[in-house]
C-alpha cells in the first residue's frame, strides 16, 4: 500500500495487491452514484425560512424534503425514512421553524437518543440566521442546575432525550405548565434506535408525554424521522401511539460506495501435546487495525464501528502502536464511546467535526446523525447486528455524494462467518423489522406508576397505556403503589421515575470513579456493571489502564486505581433457566418448539486474565457477586425420543451438542429478528426427565418480543444454524460455527459432530432439506 495520500477508490484497488493480503476479501458490490431529485412545495416558503436556505446554499429542495414539508405543513404526523446525510433535519426543522416566527408563542420539542446528537443538532440550530429571534437549547444531564431555569422560560425549541423527558421533565411538569400549554412539535430523531427495550421504555415516556401535553390544553403534532427498516409506519404509530404518514421515496444524491467484506484468513496453531495441528482465523482487529492505520497513512479519513466500549479501546491502542513512529498521526486517533464525561465527548466531537481527527475508533455512540465531518471510509469490525444498522454505519462515510468506502471485518463468529460465507445476503437482504413491545407488563408498570404520580390517571386514560393497564393498575393497588378513588393516585414512598432506568431494566447505573484522585471517570449502566467493572477488571478510558479495586453494590460505584500490565480481562458466569408458564408449541418433526414465560438465573463466578499482546490466556479468579434472577419469555426445543436415543449414549458429548446449537442459534438470531446476540442468552439441558431442551430467551425481564419472532421462523433458524455449521471447514468446533465469546462457561462442553446432526435429522423430520 502507497504511503502518501490516495483517494478512498484507489486505496480499496491498492488492497489486492498490498502486503498481507491473502484472499481477505469473500464479498464485494457497488452502489452506484444517483443524481440528485429536486421538487417545488405546494406553496412558497415564508420570506424569512426563504433567506435561511438561501444563506446555507441550497437552491433546491429534494423531492422527498418537498413531500415532508407539505404533509407536515397539512398537520399530519409524518415519518420520514430516507438515507443516512440525506437532508432529514431540514424536513422538520423548515415546519418547525416557519411555524414559530409565525406564532412567536409556539413551542418545540426536538427528542434525540443521545446528548452527543442534541448538540450538534443545536449547534447546527445556532449557526442558522433565525437564531436572533428564536431562541434554541439543551435540556439534559449535562445543563448546568443554574441554566435550567432559562431554559424552561425561554427556549422556543427544547432539545433533549427520552431520559431526561421521564426523570428531568415530566415529573416536574408544572415548572413548564407554560411550554407544555404551548407545545405544538414533537420532534423524534433517529427512532430507529429505539427498539427492543429502549424503544419500549421511550414509548410509554412519549404517551405520558402525550397525557401532560393534553392536561395543558396542547395536542402536538409528532414528526419522526429513520434510517430505513422495514416497518417505518409500524414503529412510529407504535412509539407514539398515534397514526402517521412515510416519506421514503429518497431524492438526495448519493456518490459511489464500495462495499466489500473482508474475512481473517486461516493461520496454523502450534501443535498441542499430542502433536496434532490446528487453523485459526488470523484475529480480526489485528486485520482492522491494519486496514485503520494504512488508511491513516495515506490521510484517508476514517471511522472504526465495534461492538463493545472494551474494544474501542484496545484497538485504539493497536492503531497507536502501529503508529508509534509518526507520533502526529498517533495523535490524530481517538476512541469515542458511552461512558465518557461529557467534556471529553465534546472535544472527540468538536475534533471531528474540524477535521483534526484522521480515525475515531468508536462504538455504536457515533452510529447516529451527528456530524463529524468529512469521512471516506467505515470499517466495520464485526457485523453490527442487522441490517439496517450495517447500512447506517456504511453511511456514516461518503457524505455531500462523495465516493466512500465501507469494509466489513468478519469476526470468527458463526454470524460473521455466515456473512463471510454468503455476502450477497448482506448485499441482498432486506432490512428488518424494528420490535418493540410497549405493553411489556415489567415495563409498563413502572410508568403507569410514573403516570399516576405526575397526574392521577382517570379511568378514561387507561387506553393510552394499551389493554393490560387495567389489570397491571389492579395489581399496583394490592401492593398499595396506587389507589383507586374517582382516579388512580400514586400512593408509593418517593418519586418512581428515577428508580427507572429506560435504557435497561435493571434499574439505576454505576459511577466510575478514580479512587486516588477522587473523581468520576464515567458511568456504566446497571445491567452492564458486572460484566465491565467487577471486582479485579481491566478498564480502560482514553487510552489509559485502571483496575477495579472494589464494587460497591449499594452505593453502586466502582473504585478504580491506575495499573499497568498487558493484558484485559473477560468475565465467565453461568445459567440456569426454569420453565414457567408455556404458552404455545409445535411440531418440529423430532422434536417440539415452545414459547412462553421463562425464570433465569444468573451468576458471575469467574474472571480471565487475557494477554493484549498474544490473547493468550493469563489465568483465571473466581468471583463471588449476587445471582441475578429475572422472568422473561423465550423459546425452547425439547427432543423427541429419536433424537435422545440416537445421540443421548455419551451424554457429555450430548450435553455439547445442545451446547453447540444453542450458540448457533443465538449467533443466527438477528437474521431473523432485528436484535443483536447479546439481546438473547440460551441455555442447554439434559433434563430430568427424558427432554434434553436447548433454551434461547431475550436478555431483558418481561421479554421484549425478540423470542417470540424467533418461534415463528424456527425451521429458517435451525437452517442458517446447520447451513453455518456444515460450512465450517473446523474439525471440533471453533468460534465460527459454535464457540461463543460471550459463553460464560468457557465454551465447555461443546460437540460440533453431534449438533451438526442433530440439526440435520430435524431439519429433515420436519420437511426441510439440510445442507
Amino acid at each position: 500500500m502507497r504511503e502518501t495520500g490516495c483517494s478512498v477508490l484507489e486505496f480499496a484497488a491498492s488492497l489486492e495487491s498490498g502486503r498481507g493480503y491473502e484472499g481477505q476479501i469473500t464479498g464485494r458490490t457497488v452502489i452506484p452514484a444517483r443524481p440528485a431529485r429536486y421538487a417545488d412545495l405546494e406553496r412558497p416558503l415564508s420570506p424569512a425560512i426563504q433567506a435561511v436556505l438561501d444563506a446555507l446554499g441550497i437552491r433546491q429542495l429534494y423531492s422527498h424534503q418537498a413531500q415532508a414539508i407539505d404533509r407536515i405543513r397539512r398537520g399530519s404526523n409524518v415519518a420520514v425514512v430516507t438515507s443516512t446525510a440525506s437532508g432529514k433535519t431540514l424536513c422538520y426543522n423548515i415546519p418547525v421553524m416557519e411555524r414559530l416566527l409565525e406564532s412567536r408563542g409556539s413551542r418545540a420539542v426536538y427528542i434525540f437518543p443521545t446528548k452527543a446528537l442534541a448538540q450538534d443538532q443545536l449547534r447546527r440550530l445556532r449557526e442558522l440566521d433565525i437564531a436572533q429571534e428564536l431562541t434554541f437549547d439543551t435540556y439534559d444531564g449535562d445543563t448546568k442546575p443554574e441554566r435550567r431555569r432559562d431554559v424552561r422560560r425561554h427556549a422556543h425549541v427544547v432539545l433533549t432525550n427520552p431520559d431526561m423527558l421521564h426523570v428531568g421533565i415530566l415529573p416536574n411538569h408544572t415548572g413548564w405548565a407554560e411550554f407544555f400549554g404551548r407545545l405544538r412539535f414533537v420532534v423524534l430523531d433517529e427512532i430507529h434506535v429505539y427498539r427492543g427495550v429502549f424503544g419500549s421504555h421511550t414509548a410509554n415516556v412519549l404517551r405520558r408525554l402525550r397525557r401532560v401535553a393534553r392536561h395543558y390544553g396542547a395536542r402536538p403534532q409528532f414528526i419522526c424521522c429513520s434510517a430505513t427498516i422495514a416497518n417505518p409506519r409500524e414503529l412510529a404509530e407504535n412509539l407514539v401511539g398515534e397514526p402517521f404518514e412515510v416519506v421514503d421515496d429518497d431524492g438526495s444524491p448519493r456518490g459511489n460506495r464500495l462495499f466489500l467484506v473482508w474475512n481473517p484468513p486461516m493461520v496454523e496453531r502450534e501443535p498441542d501435546p499430542t502433536g496434532r495441528a490446528s487453523s485459526i482465523r488470523r484475529s480480526a482487529y489485528g486485520e482492522a487495525s491494519r486496514l485503520i492505520t494504512s488508511m491513516v497513512r495515506q490521510r484517508i479519513r476514517s471511522i472504526a464501528f465495534v461492538r463493545a466500549r472494551k474494544i474501542a479501546e484496545l484497538l485504539l491502542r493497536r492503531c497507536r502502536s502501529s503508529l508509534r513512529g509518526t507520533p502526529k498521526l498517533a495523535g490524530a486517533l481517538m476512541p469515542y464511546r458511552g461512558g465518557y464525561l461529557p467534556e471529553e465527548r465534546r472535544e472527540i466531537e468538536r475534533q471531528l467535526f474540524e477535521g483534526r481527527l484522521l480515525g475515531v475508533c468508536s462504538t455504536t455512540a457515533l452510529e447516529v446523525g451527528v456530524d463529524i465531518g468529512g469521512l471516506d471510509a467505515t470499517v466495520m469490525v464485526g457485523y453490527p447486528g442487522s441490517i439496517a444498522a450495517t447500512w447506517q454505519q456504511a453511511g456514516r462515510s461518503g457524505r455531500s455524494g462523495r465516493d466512500s468506502l465501507a469494509v466489513l471485518v468478519a469476526l470468527p463468529g458463526a454470524l460473521d462467518q455466515f456473512i463471510a460465507q454468503n455476502p450477497d445476503y448482506l448485499f441482498h437482504a432486506p432490512t428488518e423489522r424494528a420490535v418493540i413491545d410497549p405493553g411489556n407488563r415489567f415495563i409498563l408498570a413502572g410508568h403507569l406508576l410514573c403516570a399516576a404520580h405526575e397526574l392521577p390517571l382517570m379511568q378514561e386514560e387507561e387506553a393510552l397505556f394499551g389493554a393490560g393497564a387495567r389489570e397491571l393498575l389492579e395489581a399496583l393497588q394490592a401492593h398499595r403503589y396506587v389507589a383507586l378513588r374517582d382516579r388512580w393516585f400514586y400512593t408509593g414512598d418517593g418519586e418512581p421515575a428515577p428508580e427507572i432506568s429506560i435504557r435497561s431494566a435493571a434499574g439505576p447505573g454505576y459511577e466510575i470513579v478514580d479512587d486516588r484522585r477522587g473523581r468520576v471517570l464515567g458511568t456504566v449502566d446497571a445491567q452492564a456493571a458486572f460484566y465491565h467493572v467487577h471486582p479485579g477488571a481491566v478498564y480502560l478510558h482514553l487510552g489509559a489502564t485502571y483496575q477495579v479495586r472494589h464494587l460497591d453494590l449499594d452505593r453502586r460505584r466502582a473504585y478504580v486505581e491506575p495499573a499497568k500490565g498487558d493484558y484485559y480481562t473477560e468475565p465467565q458466569w453461568v445459567n440456569d433457566v426454569l420453565v414457567g408458564e408455556e404458552l404455545t408449541r409445535r411440531s418440529l418433526g423430532g422434536a417440539t418448539v415452545h414459547y412462553g414465560e421463562l425464570v433465569v438465573c444468573t451468576k458471575m463466578v469467574s474472571y480471565r486474565r487475557i494477554s493484549e499482546s498474544t490473547g493468550a490466556l493469563l489465568g483465571t479468579e473466581p468471583l463471588d457477586l449476587p445471582e441475578r434472577r429475572y422472568e422473561t419469555c423465550g423459546i425452547w426445543i425439547t427432543m423427541g425420543p429419536g433424537i435422545a436415543r440416537e445421540h443421548g449414549s455419551d451424554a457429555t458429548a450430548f450435553l455439547g451438542g445442545l451446547h453447540a446449537i444453542e450458540h448457533s442459534l443465538i449467533s443466527m438470531a438477528p437474521l431473523f429478528a432485528m436484535c443483536e446476540p447479546l439481546d438473547l442468552a440460551g441455555a442447554s439441558q439434559l433434563g430430568s426427565e427424558g427432554q434434553p431442551a436447548v433454551f434461547i430467551h431475550d436478555a431483558y425481564p418481561g421479554g421484549v418480543g425478540i423470542a417470540e419472532a424467533l418461534y415463528d421462523r424456527a425451521e429458517a433458524l435451525m437452517d442458517a444454524a446447520h447451513g453455518t455449521i456444515a460450512g465450517c471447514p473446523c474439525t471440533a468446533g471453533c468460534p465460527s460455527c459454535v464457540q461463543s465469546p460471550f459463553c460464560g462457561s468457557n465454551n465447555q462442553p461443546m460437540d460440533k459432530a453431534v449438533a451438526r446432526a442433530i440439526l440435520g435429522a430435524l431439519l429433515e423430520s420436519s420437511g426441510r432439506a439440510p445442507v
